[in-house]
């Protein structure tokens, strides 16, 4: 890739902040990396410097290629008062709302309809899509280097309930239900009590919870050595059921808020 200048990096951060490109898009549908996104965000750490990038009392301290991100109201992205902070580079779609105090970090994506919600951590270059709610105090992972890592994606219509953790480049499909309190990261084995089959890693490393799966915390026995004998038990996320019309109305988005 040719040399990353100031002028290239602040073209690109534009046009992720427009929602013109974005570090991971689905093709045919599969999911596919931009990397060449990834290595000029990267770039911006090295060609900026530190500054005194606070406002009155709130001062802070960070390069000066990634000041917070500025909204206008016709943008239509609400931002409610509070402490939240989007960083340059990120997108955040009409209809989108932020509750105080969130984080989204640079390269996010975050599709219309989705709300944001208080305590929240949206990390570098995750994907988040349309009619999701992300319940409080939730951490959606971010990565940035290396620069093959794999971005967390959260798909349309998927709901994430509160204290939650999705992490390491998982996929959480559309329609999806994470209970709260599940954490998910590419080491984490979901059982499938409909199945009773176990969904790993695929090819590329990643876990993928299905297509409106709804998936709760479990545990599960260790199998050999001192544990087993001991009755120890390690954590389990557990898909118990498919979405059906119960789901619906626990996880119904209330459109008047957006």
């Amino acid at each position: 890739m040719a040399e990353i200048d100031i002028k290239r990096f602040n073209e690109v951060m534009d046009a992720l902040e427009r929602g013109e490109i974005r570090v991971a898009e689905k093709v045919d549908g599969e999911w596919r990396v931009n990397m060449w996104i990834k290595e000029v965000i990267l770039a911006g750490f090295r060609l900026g410097v530190i500054a005194d990038m606070g406002q009155g009392q709130f001062p802070y301290f960070d390069k000066d290629t990634f000041p917070v991100r500025k909204f206008r109201a016709e943008d239509g992205v609400r931002i409610v008062p509070g402490g939240s902070s989007i960083r340059r580079g990120a997108y955040l779609a009409p209809g989108s709302v932020v509750m105080p105090p969130a984080y989204v970090n640079a390269g996010a994506y975050v599709d219309s309809g989705t709300m944001v919600d208080s305590h929240v951590t949206i990390g570098s270059c995750a994907q988040v899509g349309k009619n999701i709610h992300i319940s409080a105090s939730t951490q959606i992972g971010g990565v940035l280097e290396p620069v093959v890592a794999l971005p967390t994606i959260i798909e349309d219509g998927a709901f994430i309930g509160g204290n939650c953790g999705i992490y390491e480049g998982t996929i959480v499909q559309e329609g999806a239900v994470i209970a709260s309190g599940v954490i998910i990261t590419s080491s984490t084995a979901i059982f499938d009590a409909t199945t009773g089959e176990f969904i790993r890693r695929n090819a590329d490393g990643r876990i993928v919870v299905p297509r409106n799966a709804v998936v709760v915390s479990g545990s599960k026995p260790v199998s050999k050595g001192p544990g087993a004998a001991s009755g120890v038990h390690l954590y389990c996320p557990v898909i118990v059921k498919y979405r059906d019309s119960k789901t619906e109305g626990s996880v119904h988005l209330e459109d008047m808020l957006r």
